[in-house]
């Protein structure tokens, strides 16, 4: 496991738990509004690795005071040992969350059927038009993105969906046609950028209150529970 980070408590990561934040290294995007930055550049910010028998060391020594693993990135679908590595994680007792930016939606599926996933929050990065775009690449086969929302949402899982809203990617258009996108979701959390000064692309910016409740009015409007983040 190509593990960098480890946050020992968070409040926020885990709905509803009292969680640990595992972060992974690499991604098959490069985001410009990544606050992850050193997780996806790899190759510009090398980052000392943390063996993963440290982890599960640390797990095993929390379990009873925290009852949530969140696993992060980066993406951690690359990794190629994330399947055993939460086998042993369930093993000790945890609760699993894994965000994930759904273009892996193969080993998504492959997880969430052999019942190693307890929650699943996925970046809806804006609409299919403006995909490749927003996630830094050139192209993209958006039917990867279509299958990995269509698997979260009928897994029987809890999940969450979410979009980062930035003034240079986002409008209430966008919103709209994601709304549409959505249609049937159990949750949508629209999360406003907030620059932590070490993104990919300097110079974004996200959203007033009053234009963020205009973009959490087209999902009201479409019967999606809908939640402000960020403001």
């Amino acid at each position: 496991m190509g593990i960098s980070g480890l946050q020992k408590l968070t409040l926020l990561d885990y709905p509803g738990e009292l969680a640990c934040t595992i972060f992974t290294r690499g991604c098959n995007f490069t985001c410009p509004f990544c606050h992850n930055s050193s997780l996806v550049l790899i190759d510009k910010n090398p980052a000392d690795i943390i063996p993963t028998d440290d982890i599960l060391e640390f797990l095993k020594s929390r379990y009873g005071k925290i009852d949530g693993v969140c696993i992060t990135g980066g993406e951690p679908l690359l990794q190629p040992d994330l399947k055993n590595f939460i086998k042993k994680v369930k093993s000790i007792g945890y609760k699993v969350k894994l965000d994930t930016n759904g273009y892996l939606p193969e080993k998504l599926k492959e997880l969430i059927d052999a019942n190693l996933i307890d929650c699943v929050a996925m970046d809806i990065k804006n609409t299919f038009q403006k995909y490749a775009e927003t996630v830094g690449r050139n192209t993209i086969d958006i039917d990867r993105i279509k299958k990995s929302i269509e698997i979260i949402e009928t897994s029987g899982v809890a999940y969450e969906f979410r979009t980062t809203a930035i003034k240079e990617y986002h409008n209430i258009d966008d919103f709209k046609e994601i709304a549409k996108v959505l249609k049937g979701a159990k949750a949508y959390f629209i999360q406003n950028f907030i620059d932590s000064g070490s993104v990919i692309k300097e110079g974004l910016h996200g959203f007033d209150k009053e234009t963020l409740l205009t973009f959490k009015a087209q999902f009201d409007a479409a019967g999606i529970p809908c939640e402000l983040r960020g403001i």
